[in-house]
């Protein structure tokens, strides 16, 4: 039986798709990404803001017209969006079969037995349900790095966001089920670690009364086969003296935090919810320079918050002016059903939300750029993502495209090594000499 698996959204869904496509693998079932030979598929959704639940529905209204000409013999949908939405789907999409739940992980291969004998069930668990590490993954990602995902749920409730209602509180993975876990990446050829959450920061806080994340990386770094790990999803106000200086003396670890802020406004800051301020924001991101002057920040912003004005507005401009964000993303606010923000009064127009986009987004894309230049010179690391398919011949050399320290997968830029004379694959790590820049992206040479 073959099954297309269809996974959406972040990265943190990923880990649990590919989790979900070891145990369709431990029952026997066999994967294909040609929906032509699809005999079964599972779409795993998201649903953090509209345009991830369109394309979740989307995706699932497409493969309901081949479960209803009889092509494919069981659909699944599993995820955020499942959970969210089980009875809407139920009750609009008949061609689904079995809807699974944030939780229900586990239940993913008796679902899809069932299905395929005609029985149409619903598999939910508490949305606080104990997470386990150190399961068996199908990965995903190429091989050459991974997501390690240390916790579940969030306790910030911002006013925004739908998460804590479908993922339920914040609780940690044990760390020794952690560590176990990213042994096997390691052992399996995985060179670049990725630690997510909904947020890293608090990791521990449930399961041994204070912020473990430092000692994780400690641990982590101390398993061979690694050469890099990296840290996404770091709330503001909980990064620590203690995790700044984690970060400053491991080598593993990449100068890369992400630290999502959301505005720039005191004022829009308080109605979102969140726990730091303009003053606040400053003050870290002048530390962490202090500390680790190379350190690269990625944050992100909302615009079009309600009540969000034109002063917030420059408020949040000026921020990042001032600070100066090596990578920066903004979003559109998106009114989300059930959520404190969705009611407030004076929501912004669609207009007005894409035009304060823009703005911001013009703003880092000078800084950025300016960022970009300012690498020209230096000697860097840099992981190989594959190479050009170009008409280079082997004399001239070959381009690869890479990523450096200051680049996530998927997210961020690369840098593009042209002249190469010897056979790189990907996960290979060089010494590389940056040479240019073309917008966003670094050009180099390896030393």
């Amino acid at each position: 039986m073959r099954v297309l698996f269809v996974s959406l959204g972040c990265d943190k869904n990923r880990v649990d798709s590919e989790v979900m496509l070891g145990m369709l693998s431990d029952r026997g079932y066999e994967f294909t990404d040609d929906e032509e030979q699809a005999e079964a598929a599972v779409v795993n959704t998201c649903c953090f803001i509209n345009d991830a639940k369109e394309e979740s529905v989307n995706t699932i209204l497409e493969l309901a017209e081949r479960k209803k000409s009889g092509q494919l013999k069981a659909l699944l949908v599993t995820g955020c969006l499942a959970q969210r939405y089980k009875e809407e789907i139920q009750k609009e999409i008949p061609e689904v079969d079995e809807v699974l739940g944030t939780t229900a992980l586990d239940s993913i291969a008796t679902a899809l037995d069932k299905a395929l004998e005609g029985q149409e069930e619903t598999f939910f668990e508490s949305v606080d349900l104990k997470p386990a590490g150190d399961r068996k993954r199908v990965l995903t990602t190429g091989g050459q790095f991974s997501y390690l995902k240390i916790a579940e749920g969030c306790n910030k409730c911002c006013s925004y966001c739908i998460i804590p209602k479908v993922r339920g509180h914040y609780r940690s993975v044990p760390m020794e089920q952690l560590t176990a876990e990213a042994e096997k990446l390691a052992q399996a050829g995985v060179r670049e670690l990725i630690l997510v959450a909904q947020e890293t920061t608090l990791y521990g806080t449930d399961l041994y009364g204070s912020k473990k994340l430092p000692e994780l990386l400690h641990r982590l770094c101390a398993i061979e086969g690694f050469e890099w790990i990296r840290i996404l999803y770091c709330y503001p106000e909980e990064i620590t003296e203690e995790l700044i200086q984690a970060i400053k003396a491991e080598p593993k670890v990449c100068h890369y935090l992400d630290m999502p802020i959301q505005s720039g406004s005191d004022a829009i800051l308080k109605r979102m919810g969140r726990r730091t301020d303009n003053a606040e924001i400053r003050a870290l991101v002048s530390r962490l320079r202090e500390e680790i002057p190379d350190i690269c920040i990625r944050t992100t912003l909302i615009t079009g918050f309600p009540g969000e004005t034109a002063a917030d507005q420059r408020e949040t401009m000026q921020l990042v002016k001032d600070l100066k964000f090596d990578r920066l993303g903004v979003f559109t606010y998106s009114a989300e059903e059930d959520t404190p923000a969705a009611v407030m009064p004076d929501q912004v127009s669609e207009t007005v939300k894409k035009t304060r986009r823009t703005r911001i987004m013009k703003l880092q894309q000078e800084i950025a750029f300016e960022s970009a230049r300012a690498m020209i010179g230096r000697n860097v690391r840099a992981v190989i993502e594959g190479r050009i398919a170009d008409d280079e011949s082997e004399d001239e050399g070959f381009t690869y495209v890479a990523r450096t320290y200051k680049d996530a997968p998927d997210i961020d830029g690369y840098v593009f090594i042209s002249g190469v004379r010897k056979e790189l694959i990907s996960g290979d790590f060089v010494n590389v000499k940056i040479t240019g820049s073309h917008d966003y992206d670094l050009i180099g040479e390896l030393e």
